[in-house]
């Protein structure tokens, strides 16, 4: 408070006494806080070297990167080495938590989670520094970005050092008021920093800032080496050039208006707005009074000083402590359904071990990650119940053949499924039904293809029958006709048709055949391999896979409330309930899971199939903690293995015994009925009453005169006339 008190004394001595027209140097944000009123009142510019965007007077110019600018690029920074998690400390209340929030925002568009934003105040103790260090070291992130005051972020990293929590398992990263004040200080402190990441403002490399660095070594340095450093700090590049912006405004104004002092005093901000020049930072330029961003330099502590460019911190990976700690991962043993998942004790390498399917492929993800796991074995209990562990994080994740449920998400956070999706229907193929041949078609499609077949011969007869060459009476060629017709449905006809009008009938009757044909046998194939199941309305057996969530709701979801339920708890079990059926004390179809049903049928699959599917759960899939990080970088690993084809080896590892039935019978095959095809028996029955018509046509004009056919279709005795018409001479009227 005194230091504060004497802040203020010095700044109104210098404006009532010495009458300075300018002010350079609050470098804090309590220091511009303070003075920005003063000099505001006082009609003086004050240009501070803090991020305070806050704090608005027309009289204050703010000589640095805006704090939003800077935490943009510190999460860039963060996403660029693929990290999904960090921890934030800062220190003082009313600024921290500002910053703090355009932190959030920043990491938040880069769906990078912020797992602890503690504040760590500049007069903390070292006990209350080494708690919140201790807090970070219990967790798994290992990513700590400090916002602090130079003195405060060394006091943390010198603790943090001796809790043996600075190597290459943790990454550090400051801000640029920690790291810019690195060149002027001792080795001892250059030491401590070793390995931290860190981000300066960017000065590029020009002949203006040799000039000034050369005259401050030779006459700044040399006179005076406790300075500390060679090299002008960034602040001091930014004062020089805001000293020559200052000057260049005031000179302006004087040569323009020929101003008097108080005159140039208040038009100074806005000269100063309309500055741009090339200064030693490079490009200086104030827009509503920040200084515009030059960019920053990603440096990094190594040996006396700082590089810039690459780092030796580990990417894409979750850095591990010194003390070797491991993701725990949960798992159950003394499972039957051992091909997921087959957890067991190994005496001779004295951890737990598991195989399995989903042990493949969720050691394809890590592998990719770099992740390093243990597992927790589960002798009792369920799913839901190392979840409830996970959300009380007494585990980290669990690995297995666990579903994706919405109840489950409500506590836990699941990666993208790496199985198929559903619940299937398992069935044993019967090979009983003696009128399988009938079920292709339904009993509509049936009756009117017959129908068309006598009305297709009804017109190839009547057509012929109307043929002046044909020597047989329409008795005699009845018969041979329709056995024609019958004989289509086989392409084995082998009577001569007359009549050009009877064989495009007969080819459009070919082609419908053809295509009726042609879909009842892939039908029909379809129904052989799998024969349809039908449960009975009343007193059929449905089982389930016991000890899971598919019993209850799931099942009358699917419609299946009414029949009795039976659970089943190895796949030993599904194969005597499907062979003994509902009858005989065993079931006659089993609901499970897809991927359960897929491994099943890798075994057994010449006398089974699963024979329907509906897509009623999401697979399954790893389960992690809530908002944790890990999610996504498994989710993407997930996707990676089933492009690359990875996925789809360990399927056919574990699965390689699936038969095409399991994989093309997911769904019973439908019967035909007549809507699939009104379109062939409209084409059909149009083509046979034209050509009827026509044949009709041709043959009044044959047989009558052109004048006498209206006198003749009013004759009284039309039957006669019409036989006569068939076959007797040109008649006269």
């Amino acid at each position: 408070m005194f230091f504060y008190d004497h802040l203020s004394w010095a700044v109104h001595d210098l404006l009532n006494n010495i009458k300075v027209q300018a002010i350079i140097g609050p470098e804090t944000y309590l220091e511009a806080k303070l003075l920005a009123p003063i000099a505001d009142k006082a009609k003086v510019p004050i240009f501070s070297f803090a991020g305070s965007p806050s704090i608005q007077y027309p009289f204050l110019y703010q000589i640095k990167e805006d704090e939003s600018v800077m935490s943009k690029s510190i999460t860039a920074l963060v996403d660029s080495f693929g990290w999904r998690e960090v921890v934030y400390l800062y220190d003082d209340i009313e600024r921290g938590r500002e910053i703090l929030s355009y932190f959030l925002e920043s990491f938040q568009d880069k769906s990078i989670r912020v797992s602890q934003g503690n504040e760590v105040p500049d007069l903390s103790a070292d006990d209350q520094i080494t708690k919140e260090l201790q807090k970070i070291r219990i967790s798994h992130t290992r990513v700590i970005v400090l916002h602090m005051s130079s003195l405060l972020a060394y006091r943390v990293i010198l603790i943090a050092k001796g809790l043996g929590m600075v190597n290459e398992n943790y990454a550090w990263i400051v801000a640029y008021k920690t790291i810019d004040i690195l060149q002027p200080v001792e080795n001892e402190v250059i030491e401590s920093y070793q390995g931290v990441i860190g981000l300066r403002s960017y000065i590029p490399a020009s002949g203006k800032l040799l000039n000034l660095t050369t005259r401050w070594y030779n006459e700044c340095y040399k006179k005076s080496p406790s300075l500390g450093s060679r090299e002008v700090s960034v602040l001091a590049v930014w004062a020089y050039d805001t000293i020559w912006a200052l000057a260049e405004s005031v000179q302006r104004l004087g040569l323009q208006f020929s101003l008097v002092v108080t005159q140039i005093d208040l038009m100074l901000p806005f000269e100063l707005s309309k500055t741009r020049f090339k200064g030693v930072s490079g490009d200086f330029q104030l827009n509503d009074g920040k200084l515009v961003s030059n960019g920053f330099k990603v440096v990094n502590v190594i040996g006396n000083g700082e590089r810039g460019g690459s780092t030796t911190t580990q990417t894409r990976r979750m850095l591990q402590t010194t003390g070797g700690k491991k993701l725990k991962v949960g798992v159950l043993t003394r499972r039957k359904f051992t091909y997921f998942i087959d957890a067991f004790y190994d005496i001779q390498k004295n951890v737990t071990t598991a195989t399995g399917f989903s042990v493949d492929a969720f050691d394809a993800c890590i592998s990719a990650l770099q992740y390093e796991y243990e597992l927790i074995p589960f002798a009792n209990g369920t799913y839901d119940d190392l979840i409830k562990k996970v959300y009380v994080q007494e585990i980290d994740a669990i690995l297995g053949d666990s579903t994706i449920l919405a109840n489950r998400s409500q506590f836990v956070d699941f990666t993208a499924t790496y199985t198929d999706m559903g619940i299937g229907t398992l069935a044993k193929i019967k090979h009983n039904d003696m009128w399988i041949f009938l079920k292709p078609l339904d009993m509509d499609l049936w009756l009117i293809t017959i129908a068309f077949a006598i009305f297709t011969g009804f017109v190839v007869w009547a057509i012929e029958s109307m043929d002046q060459k044909s020597q047989k009476s329409p008795s005699q060629q009845i018969g041979p006709t329709f056995w024609f017709i019958l004989m289509t449905l086989f392409f084995a006809q082998r009577e001569k048709l007359a009549t050009n009008l009877a064989k495009f009938v007969v080819f459009v009757w070919l082609l419908f055949v053809l295509i009726l044909i042609a879909s009842y046998t892939a039908i029909l194939t379809s129904l052989v391999t799998v024969e349809q199941f039908e449960l009975a309305s009343k007193g059929g057996t449905l089982g389930f896979h016991g000890g899971s969530f598919v019993a209850g709701r799931t099942v009358s979801n699917l419609q299946f409330g009414d029949y009795r339920h039976r659970p089943y708890y190895s796949y030993d079990d599904y194969v005597n309930a499907l062979s003994k059926d509902g009858k005989h004390n065993g079931a006659d179809a089993i609901i499970d899971e897809i991927p359960y049903i897929k491994m099943f049928l890798g075994m057994h699959s010449s006398d089974y199939a699963m024979i329907s599917s509906e897509p009623t759960t999401s697979g399954f899939g790893f389960i992690f903690q809530k908002g944790s990080p890990l999610v996504s970088d498994m989710s993407r690993q997930i996707a990676t293995i089933r492009e690359n084809g990875t996925l789809r080896f360990l399927e056919k590892k574990w699965f390689e015994k699936e038969s095409s039935s399991s994989q093309d019978s997911t769904r019973k095959p439908k019967t035909l009925n007549f809507s699939r095809f009104r379109g062939l028996f409209l084409i059909s029955g149009i083509s046979s009453a034209a050509a009827l018509i026509i044949s009709l046509i041709f043959l009044l004009h044959a047989k009558l005169e052109v004048h006498s056919i209206i006198s003749f279709i009013m004759q009284k005795n039309l039957v006669a006339y019409l036989r006569h018409l068939f076959y007797g001479n040109a008649i006269r009227i």
